[in-house]
């Protein structure tokens, strides 16, 4: 009994480490721009490479929100974001604390608000 109870306990400490460390910098992505999103990228405020685009759905419409699920692997406080329509249009955000934001929604006005 001890020995299954030992078992259980380690089971539960290290899946609640895991849960505690993956996905401090995912958030919501509201799109209030305007146009309809086909892309979004997300990279440290630091870096030069946009990296790979993070959007899990096909699209996100305007209005609409989608949860950003990414693993950057470093405990990394700014990353910018970049958002492109259909034709490759960008826009580009800076500086958002992700490991404090839970909530980003982007504005027509190029603007954004944050929770």
């Amino acid at each position: 009994m001890k020995r299954t109870s030992f078992a259980t306990a380690v089971l539960l400490v290290l899946l609640a480490a895991s849960c505690a460390f993956a996905g401090a910098q995912d958030f919501v992505l509201v799109n209030k721009t305007g146009v309809e999103i086909f892309a979004v990228y997300i990279a440290p405020a630091d870096s030069e490479d946009w990296e790979e685009d993070v959007l899990d759905v096909d699209t996100l419409p305007s209005g609409n929100s989608v949860k950003i699920n990414f693993a950057p692997g470093s405990d990394v406080e700014y990353w910018d974001i970049r958002v492109e329509d259909s034709d490759g249009n960008a826009l580009e955000w800076y500086d958002f604390n992700l490991l404090r934001i839970s909530r980003i929604t982007l504005l027509k006005n190029g603007e954004a608000r944050y929770e």
